[in-house]
């Protein structure tokens, strides 16, 4: 058999990096690990290819060469997924979907869809496959169980170009043991925490090291901390002592909640794995909506204190913020340019609340015919999917002043100093040189040292860093790159 897997294209977004990949000639941020895992659970004997539209074009030829072509993707990719599917029906290929798209709401699909294999794959694709052999596939597979990741094989990182990606990624936990309203995390993983062990783990890590990745790897767990005991005492131990032995060929990043900040044991773990920074989902400042949403683990904490802690120990906090809660007073917006300008979190991702199929929310808004339309995936589209109880017009325009704000330079780069002054790194970094960080470098001197409208900032805070945190240089021009982005993208808006 043939097998073509496609992932579909990621929409201009702020978390596309889309601007600051030019910087570094990258063609995509991630490569996509639930295809290349998808991949490995095949059987070995099939052919296979991989086209990752975020780094290449889907090419008739590549559809017209598969028996089946293989489609996994998030709701954030919809409309991509429209276009493939028109793609392979004109040619007449098979078509087998899963993913979060799918499993979340495969009906929209159902006419277009050869087979769909939902939920976990590790349960479902094997049941296809059972059916392949005898000859009677069924339209829909689908389970309510949840897999033992401990049997989850290594990814096929043959199947990517790795050196079109910035990092390269792997998993180590499913699911998460908070109750958030507005996430599906535990709709799609469940709450019950479900490990890999050190030796997965450290096969993962060989896996890529042997392919010559040498760079950045993202831990693409929802909650990386969700079982901290395991983490303390068997993996990171693990994870360190494999670093030492191959000198430290990876640098790491994650997400994590924010009762890391407790646990200075973990976060010294954490650094001396050569991870580099954190994503927090901070959600808001405003107390009432935090109980709102049942985001009880950021509830009765100084939010700012506990990121300027874990900045401390040094690891950097990107952070996750959300508008558009019932809770939210008039206030929100200067309310949260404030603690996001006090927090030195650079990366602060602001987005408009939207309700996923699956969620608690979703349900709730259902109940009280509230909700509109599906989510779109993008909180950053301006987009809405339900009525809210402030005015729509004060809310988007508010919306809009935080982003401007934020994101200005003078606004921005406050920020990046703050952090900088906070960040004391524990221990001498030695960084894996490629070319690429030095055509980056001389790329941000001329987009925002010589023609950009931030030229003053630039300088500032690249003289600064050189003079008293010389260590954290490559940091600084790092999160200078991302302004720049950040400022495209909404400006495109």
């Amino acid at each position: 058999m043939k097998i073509l897997l496609v992932y579909p294209e990621y929409p201009e977004t702020f978390w596309s990096f889309k601007y600051a990949l030019k910087f570094i000639s990258k063609k995509a941020s991630l490569p996509p690990l639930g295809l290349l895992t998808v991949a490995a659970l095949l059987p070995k004997e099939w052919e296979k290819k991989l086209v990752d539209m975020t780094v290449t074009a889907l090419i008739d030829r590549d559809i017209k060469w598969a028996d089946y072509v293989f489609v996994s993707a998030m709701s954030i990719q919809k409309e991509s997924v429209k276009k493939i599917i028109a793609q392979c029906k004109r040619l007449g290929a098979k078509i087998v979907a899963g993913g979060p798209l799918f499993t979340s709401g495969y009906e929209a699909f159902e006419g277009d869809v050869d087979y769909f294999i939902l939920n976990e794959a590790e349960i479902t694709l094997p049941l296809f496959l059972e059916d392949f052999k005898g000859g009677h596939l069924k339209h829909v597979y689908t389970s309510d169980k949840w897999v033992d990741i401990k049997k989850t094989p290594v990814p096929l990182w043959e199947l990517a170009d790795i050196n079109k990606y910035v990092n390269m990624c792997i998993q180590y936990s499913r699911g998460c043991p908070f109750n958030c309203d507005f996430c599906d995390v535990t709709y799609l993983f469940g709450h019950k925490m479900r490990l890999k062990t050190k030796d997965q783990i450290l096969a993962e890590l060989e896996s890529l090291y042997s392919q010559g990745w040498r760079g950045g790897v993202f831990i693409v767990d929802d909650n990386f901390i969700g079982n901290k005991k395991e983490l303390k005492v068997e993996v990171l131990p693990a994870m360190i002592n494999w670093m030492e032995e191959r000198k430290h060929p990876f640098t790491f990043t994650t997400q994590a909640s924010i009762n890391l900040s407790d646990d200075e044991e973990l976060m010294r773990l954490m650094v001396r794995a050569r991870f580099g920074s954190v994503f927090v989902g901070i959600e808001t400042p405003n107390e009432e909506s935090l109980a709102e949403c049942n985001k009880l683990q950021n509830k009765n904490r100084d939010l700012i204190a506990c990121i300027k802690k874990i900045q401390r120990f040094g690891l950097v906090v990107n952070g996750g913020f959300i508008i558009g809660f019932d809770s939210d007073p008039s206030s929100i917006f200067e309310n949260m340019i404030e603690f996001v300008q006090k927090s030195g979190i650079v990366s602060a991702m602001v987005g408009l609340l939207n309700a996923p199929r699956g969620t608690k929310l979703y349900k709730r808004l259902v109940e009280e015919n509230r909700l509109l339309k599906e989510a779109t995936g993008d909180n950053t589209d301006f987009s809405i999917n339900f009525i809210p109880k402030m005015n729509y017009k004060a809310l988007i325009d508010g919306y809009k002043r935080v982003l401007h704000t934020i994101y200005s330079p003078k606004c921005y780069y406050e920020r990046l100093l703050t952090l900088l002054k906070n960040m004391k790194p524990l221990q001498k970094q030695k960084y894996q040189f490629h070319l690429w960080y030095l055509t980056a470098f001389l790329k941000s001197i001329w987009q925002l040292g010589i023609i950009g409208k931030e030229r003053i900032y630039y300088w500032k805070i690249f003289f600064w860093t050189l003079f008293r945190r010389p260590q954290l240089l490559p940091m600084a021009i790092t999160y200078a790159v991302y302004g720049f982005h950040f400022r495209k993208i909404f400006k495109n808006y």
